[in-house]
């Protein structure tokens, strides 16, 4: 397609994610306030690391809405690769470092998990799109593309990090689904899916624990359930309107690391219900817009790369509030977007970037 054919990119979904990336800094800010007094005696210790990120993410966002799309299409199989290479590099002892007993992250480069979402989202988008109704045949079709989705999970699984799988299986299967898989497929792998979860909660100590909590918070309120039922207080005790910004109790450590996964709590805290709502109706705007572009993307690789990258996102948000609110079990999901750190952020962008990109060729009223 030639270059005189593009469009505006659609203003939404650019609008929605630095709004959502600049409430999100503020209340990083706000939420590491007292520990980062507590901790290094310096109230910016951890806004100034999240500010570059911002920036670089933004920089990400802008070089990759530029990039024709197709371009990374063709480079997917090689990206894939160097995913899986790093999830396989981050398991080595010596190599990944291991944090609250789990290895995730590299000494350079953060979670490899961030980057392999967005590769096989890439990778099954530009295979899918050049095989056309491959997915008719389970074993031919559907088959190799499940074990592929199931090894790059099993990897994410290892560290462990089943939330992450989680994310990663539930994506891939949208994807699928849109290509064309049958639903009478995914039914017959449904079963032994949902058994395989089951076991991989319930044969871990841990993990059971956290469904244990889940169920009543407050029967577990000094150990697994702490976290669940500090998050609830500040949810409760934020009301309509709030607190007022920077006026959160919960964050003097009440609740453990309140930039990371909990930051909603501090959000709704600070913010109450309007702040909360502002920002979800941010996140449904994002949404929205995105299957708009993936509705009319102007071919079948746009069209599930779209699907892939806000589905990704959207699922990220409703199990990160899920799990704030208590209605599914304790897990280590990020905000996007909000939560503190680096490697979710840029990838996030970069995955927003693609989106943005295929926007400039998708044939919609952008208002």
């Amino acid at each position: 397609m030639k270059k005189k054919n593009k469009k505006p990119f659609d203003f939404w979904i650019f609008a929605s994610v630095i709004l959502l990336l600049s409430i999100g800094t503020i209340m990083v800010f706000s939420s590491s306030y007292y520990f980062s007094v507590k901790t290094v005696g310096n109230s910016f210790y951890l806004l100034i690391p999240q500010l570059k990120y911002m920036i670089l993410s933004i920089i990400v966002l802008i070089v990759t809405m530029n990039f024709d799309y197709r371009k990374w299409g063709k480079l997917s199989p090689l990206i894939l690769m160097v995913c899986i290479g790093l999830l396989i590099l981050v398991l080595i002892p010596g190599v990944g470092v291991v944090r609250n007993g789990a290895r995730r992250w590299l000494p350079v480069g953060g979670q490899p998990s961030e980057m392999a979402k967005l590769g096989l989202i890439m990778f099954l988008s530009f295979s899918l799109s050049k095989r056309k109704d491959v997915l008719q045949s389970f074993m031919k079709g559907l088959l190799p593309y499940l074990a592929l989705i199931g090894f790059v999970a099993g990897l994410v699984v290892i560290e462990p990090h089943l939330s992450g799988a989680l994310i990663i299986v539930i994506t891939a299967s949208i994807i699928l689904f849109c290509a064309g898989a049958k639903i009478s497929h995914f039914v017959a792998i449904a079963i032994p899916g949902i058994l395989a979860v089951v076991g991989a909660i319930f044969f871990s100590s841990y993990r059971s624990d956290r469904v244990m909590a889940w169920i009543d918070p407050f029967k577990y309120k000094m150990d697994e359930g702490w976290q669940t039922v500090q998050s609830l207080l500040a949810i409760g005790s934020g009301g309509l309107f709030g607190r007022g910004l920077g006026q959160s109790m919960q964050k003097y450590l009440y609740i453990p690391e309140p930039y990371n996964d909990y930051i909603f709590a501090i959000l709704a805290e600070e913010l109450g219900y309007v702040g909360t709502l502002f920002v979800m109706l941010l996140f449904l705007v994002f949404i929205w817009r995105g299957i708009k572009v993936a509705m009319n993307a102007p071919d079948i690789l746009g069209s599930l790369m779209a699907t892939g990258i806000t589905s990704l996102i959207g699922i990220q948000f409703l199990f990160n509030i899920a799990v704030v609110t208590n209605s599914i079990p304790s897990t280590g999901i990020s905000l996007p977007f909000f939560s503190y750190g680096g490697t979710s952020l840029i990838f996030l962008m970069f995955g927003v970037g693609i989106l943005l990109n295929i926007s400039r060729f998708s044939n919609y009223e952008r208002f």
